[in-house]
């Protein structure tokens, strides 16, 4: 049994795609909704624990960004994924692209297991240290982070030439990175959540 109607979930939704939501993207939400919700009653996942802030705030800020992503983004990693944000609606919302989920916690990474192989994604779920990863992306994505200042040197290690970091995260904290931004976009329905898209620039 579905947690919310299809019809309240795009309702939701739409602030965050001005444009519509796309076929598909709503069933397949509801379905990751359930298993958040299930998960999340013996796994701390998420301390919201409204359905429908959960789509608002981990659902349609992530589809917000995937909005923002570069035409070319081939591959994103989503950096300290916890609960799948903002990774899986970005896989959901652009199924073309290669998303790869790195949570090195063993229950949030068995849960997202879960999800991608219910929700039939190509998603892959990197259940170790990201310090460890041996590839590349076009794009690496952060969503609340402990200690993102000092995630941001791992991040930029694994952005591939030309590529970029993405960040939701408060205007303060982009401000405080003093580096110039390719866009800072505030979040819908936020009094000061952004998505922030910086290019990195390869070292030597």
């Amino acid at each position: 049994m579905t947690t919310l109607s299809l019809e309240t979930m795009e309702s939701l939704l739409q602030p965050y795609l001005p444009s519509g939501v796309p076929a598909g993207v709503a069933e397949k939400l509801s379905g990751y909704l359930d298993l958040l919700l299930k998960w999340n009653a013996r796994t701390n996942l998420t301390a919201i624990r409204q359905p429908e802030e959960m789509v608002r705030r981990h659902f349609g800020e992530s589809l917000f960004a995937g909005g923002l992503l570069p035409a070319e983004t081939g591959t994103l990693l989503d950096l300290g994924s916890g609960g799948g944000f903002p990774g899986i609606p970005i896989q959901i919302l652009r199924p073309e692209t290669a998303v790869t989920l790195a949570e090195s916690q063993g229950k949030k990474a068995a849960f997202l297991r879960e999800v991608v192989r219910t929700l039939g994604l190509k998603t892959a779920v990197w259940g170790d240290r990201a310090e460890k990863l041996a590839e590349s992306f076009d794009v690496v994505a952060m969503r609340a982070v402990d200690k993102m200042q000092e995630m941001i040197p791992v991040a930029e290690k694994l952005v591939g030439p030309g590529g970029y970091l993405m960040l939701l995260t408060t205007r303060v904290q982009v401000e405080e990175l003093r580096r110039p931004a390719r866009f800072v976009v505030p979040l819908p329905g936020s009094v000061d959540g952004v998505v922030a898209l910086f290019h990195v620039e390869q070292a030597g």
